[in-house]
């Protein structure tokens, strides 16, 4: 979620008023919730994706937020951190085999590729 940069700033209070009301989610269904105020952004974890298509379904990807002061700020719905990651696993040892790193990492989603890097150092001598 994120809130028109010209709109009024919204307290802690009003954004869960906000996730409750506009977005009819309950607090059973989210297990975080992170407000950058200064790029007036608001994140949302979900216990688990059912109702993740629900909310991106609004009209226009967008809701609307009626303050207190009954000025209406506009919020935009869009999905966060759902794009390919890079993830460095170090000192493996050597049974370790491939299948078993993509059986580890399969909670997280398609394992695109394995990449096998070493990296040397080099040690300082006194």
């Amino acid at each position: 979620m994120y809130f028109d940069p010209t709109s009024p700033r919204i307290s802690a209070y009003e954004m869960h008023e906000c996730i409750h009301d506009q977005l009819q989610l309950s607090e059973q269904s989210l297990t975080v919730i992170q407000i950058d105020g200064t790029r007036r952004h608001v994140f949302l974890k979900f216990v688990d994706d059912v109702q993740i298509p629900n909310i991106l379904q609004c009209p226009n990807g967008s809701a609307e937020y009626r303050h207190v002061t009954e000025e209406i700020s506009i919020v935009g719905l869009d999905v966060a951190g759902m794009e390919m990651r890079c993830i460095g696993v170090a000192n493996l040892s050597p049974e370790v085999t491939e299948r078993s790193i993509r059986a580890a990492f399969v909670s997280y989603g398609e394992n695109v590729s394995i990449q096998d890097k070493h990296v040397l150092r080099r040690t300082a001598t006194m």
